[in-house]
Parts: structure tokens; sequence; C-alpha cells
């Protein structure tokens, strides 16, 4: 990408970031203690299951090497102000949605530069092998996710009227940047679009729907009422796609391996308007 390409977009998810910070607060944090049994189910789906389905479908489908570093890049950054919306327009537990994008937010800071390396490892050719400087990109993702959203949870404390007002816009304005960067992706890799739609699109939508099943039926499993097992669904389903285009496109340096996660961007919104109707309509009744 080009040196403008790359600050525009980098600029983009410090601002959706920004947005995040203001929605949380410290409390989010401390929910793990108050509520253990959920933050582990909803976690350990985030931050394990996840990318482990994401190997397992890339290593079952014959895909080309940039939409199977796509799919893992996109496993390895769960979470995101998207589904903290999602959740509560779907009648889920919005606390708890909100609690593990908070806390997988700062897990995965650690854990998407080995997943990465990994993948980079695994699917590229011997002669290619491209890595990952693990110290370095751990520092970038800082600068880039805890830093905003530290700023933003500031504003929230010290600000709280001002976080407010501004929480629905710079939500509204994050959904407009999102499709604008896909759109950016898409004109960029035009040439290659239809078969990497065809092949990203099948997994993708596995990927989206087998992670919200097993997020939902994982807490069933552990007991957990029915607003928490909506929460924990659409956080294992609903992954911080622009997270995963930018680390893809700017730390990388390969619009190619975004191609998977800006398609999975699209899924996930259709997916997760179903799941609010679904759970609209029943309240209905």
């Amino acid at each position: 990408m080009d040196n403008l390409a790359t600050i525009i977009l980098a600029a983009s998810l410090i601002i959706i970031m920004l947005g995040m910070g203001l929605s949380l607060q410290i409390q989010d944090f401390k929910r793990i203690v108050a509520y253990p049994k959920a933050m582990l189910v909803g976690i350990f789906n985030q931050i394990v299951i996840l990318p482990i389905l994401g190997y397992a479908l890339v290593s079952f489908f014959n895909i080309q090497p940039e939409i199977a570093i796509g799919v893992m890049i996109l496993a390895a950054c769960p979470g995101g102000p998207t589904s903290n919306l999602i959740t509560h327009l779907a009648k889920g537990d919005t606390a708890l949605s909100v609690s593990l994008t908070a806390v997988s937010s700062l897990i995965t800071i650690i854990t998407i530069p080995f997943i990465i390396n990994f993948a980079l490892i695994e699917f590229i050719a011997k002669g290619q092998v491209i890595q990952l400087d693990v110290s370095k990109t751990i520092l970038q993702i800082f600068v880039i996710v805890i830093i905003p959203v530290s700023i933003g949870m500031w504003i929230k404390h010290y600000k709280t009227a001002f976080a407010e007002r501004m929480e629905k816009p710079v939500r509204t304005a994050s959904g407009i940047v999102l499709v604008l960067v896909i759109l950016g992706i898409i004109i960029k890799e035009k040439e290659n679009v239809i078969p990497y739609f065809q092949q990203a699109g099948w997994i993708t939508l596995a990927l989206n729907l087998i992670s919200m099943t097993i997020g939902y039926f994982s807490a069933k499993i552990f007991n957990l009422n029915k607003k928490q097992a909506i929460a924990i669904s659409i956080e294992s389903g609903i992954q911080n796609g622009t997270l995963a285009i930018s680390i893809a496109a700017v730390l990388l340096g390969r619009p190619d391996f975004a191609i998977a996660p800006a398609i999975y961007s699209l899924i996930m919104f259709f997916t997760g308007g179903i799941i609010i109707f679904y759970n609209l309509s029943k309240k209905a009744k």
C-alpha cells in the first residue's frame, strides 16, 4: 500500500478504538472477578478455540496461502466494538460483551504476533517466508489499540456527558470507515477479488457460523443464562475486522492478506442481523 493509504487506515483504526474506549469503564475489567465462569468461557472461545477453528478450516479446504493467512489473522483478532452493539440489539448480556471485548483486547496484544507468525511460517512457501518482529508488533498494536482505547476511557471517566454525546456519532463514523476501507481493498485487489471471494466467502462464513454455534453451546454446557450465551456467541463470531485488515495491510504491507477479513466483515453484519431479528421477533411473541 502507498504511504497515504497506510496512514489513513492506521488513523481509521485509531478512531474506531477511541470510540470503543468511550463505551468502556474500569468496572468492565473487574467483571472477570464478579462473573468468572462467563468471562473464562468467553475468553477461552475467543483466544483458544477461534484460532484452532481457523487453522482447522484453512487446513481442510484447498485455498491459496493469501486467504489462509488472512483467515488466521482474522481468527487472532477477536471482539471489537461491533460485537457490543450487536449483543445489545440482540438482547444479550451487553455488560458481559463489553467486558469480554475489553479483556480480549489486552490479551491479544501478546497472542496476535505469535498466531500470525505461525500462519506465515505454515502457509507461505519456504523461499517467501515473512516473519513479524514480535516485540515491534506488540508495541505497534499497543499504540493503535490500547492507547486510543485508554484515551476514550479517560474521556468517559472525566467527561462523561461529552463521551455519551460522542458515542453514537463515533460508532456511526466507525461503520462508514470500515465500509470505505473494505471498498479500498477491493479496488486495490480488483484483479483477484472474484477468485479470492470464491475461496474466502465460504470459509469465512463457516468460521463465523461455527464459532458462534460453539460459543452459544459452550455457554449452555456451563449453565450460563441465555443472555450470557448470546453475548458469548456473538463475541466468538463477530471479529475485529478493522484490526485484522490493518495488520494485514499496514504491519505486513500485504493488502491481499486483508481480503478474507474484508469479506468476513461483510458476512458478520449479515449473520449478526439475523441474530438480532431472531431474538427481537421471539421477544415480540
